[in-house]
């Protein structure tokens, strides 16, 4: 297969890239040349800007692919030129095209309905916010296929997890709260809900959607277990081998918290929970790990890392997320 990853520095393009290598596959990358990877051996780069309509024709013209694997929208939440530039450049020279949705392209007013289907409305705020440009851009997508039919095939990930995860306040900073046996700090009781998946079974997904014809046109959530904050870090304490130190915040004290002390994951605006029914049936999809298994697999790469014993936190340049031990030792203080 010859495939072209739009992306692939970082996280889930990474992933992809070396599962894709690792099989066999003709891989090049499409990226801004900006993020320093070490592609793996036989992996071919292209160097173009997403938000530069001329500099993407000039890559990406005369070349015909099996796969494109679209995971760089983000850099399009900002501004920029438009999908359809790109469309139009590959539309006619692409087999499949899968793009890399959101669960944030839900309408989020939809929050505390269990579960997302993928047929329930999608983010109005358009480019606006990172959830709007997702639905603005699979509704271009969705309507390029209906009129053309543009391969595309959309994946809507929740909370994406595991090895080389850049979103640094999800599964890094809880693992180090637990092996140094820092304070965890909960709201709403520890009861908000998500859904958290493996960043390899959707990988897996992603490229065996290729040639899938039923796959054509269609909106997949691909996730797996949809599980509360309480049991998201029991799991993660059990696979460390610790006792967490929980410390609940009030909720008539969290109005008034000003600064980050526990992941964003955990507050009330991602209480949501996606269906995954429609990857089971139509596409077969039966994810590899489960949230105990996907945790120790990350685990062991968190500790191969050296950072069992860090202190200074860790921020990634595109999505600033972070954490503050200091600020959460000192609200868990004053909460005791």
């Amino acid at each position: 297969m010859r495939a072209l990853v739009l992306g692939g520095s970082v996280f889930v393009g990474k992933r992809l890239v070396g599962a894709l290598a690792a099989a066999g596959h003709d891989v090049t990358v499409l990226n801004r040349g900006k993020t320093p990877t070490a592609l793996p051996t036989g992996v071919s780069r292209l160097v173009a800007d997403r938000t530069d309509a001329t500099s993407m024709r000039d890559a990406l013209a005369g070349n015909d692919w099996d796969a494109i694997f679209d995971v760089s929208g983000f850099v399009m939440a900002a501004g920029g030129s438009d999908i359809a530039s790109l469309l139009d450049v590959v539309d006619g020279h692409v087999g499949t095209y899968v793009y890399v949705s959101s669960i944030m392209a839900y309408d989020q007013s939809l929050v505390g309905w269990f579960p997302w289907t993928e047929d329930m409305p999608t983010n109005p705020e358009r480019l606006g916010s990172y959830g709007g440009f997702k639905a603005v851009a699979e509704a271009a997508m969705l309507a390029r296929h209906a009129t053309t039919g543009f391969p595309a095939t959309i994946v809507r990930p929740a909370a994406i997890y595991g090895p080389d995860n850049n979103i640094f306040d999800m599964e890094t900073p809880l693992f180090l709260r637990l092996v140094q046996r820092r304070p965890i700090l909960v709201p709403h009781g520890g009861m908000v809900a998500g859904s958290y998946g493996h960043v390899d079974d959707l990988c897996e997904l992603m490229i065996a959607m290729v040639g899938q014809r039923t796959a054509a046109g269609e909106v997949f959530n691909v996730t797996n277990e949809g599980v509360t904050v309480n049991r998201y870090i029991s799991t993660l304490a059990s696979v460390v081998g610790v006792e967490p130190d929980i410390v609940m915040i009030p909720d008539a004290l969290r109005p008034t918290i000003t600064r980050q002390v526990y992941g964003h994951l955990f507050s009330d605006r991602h209480h949501a929970v996606l269906s995954i029914d429609k990857a089971r049936h139509r596409l077969g999809f039966a994810p590899r790990f489960d949230l105990r298994s996907g945790h120790e697999d990350t685990y062991a790469w968190f500790c191969r890392q050296g950072w069992l014993d860090r202190t200074e936190p860790l921020v990634d340049p595109v999505w600033r997320a972070s954490y503050d031990f200091d600020a959460e030792a000192a609200l868990a203080a004053q909460l005791r």
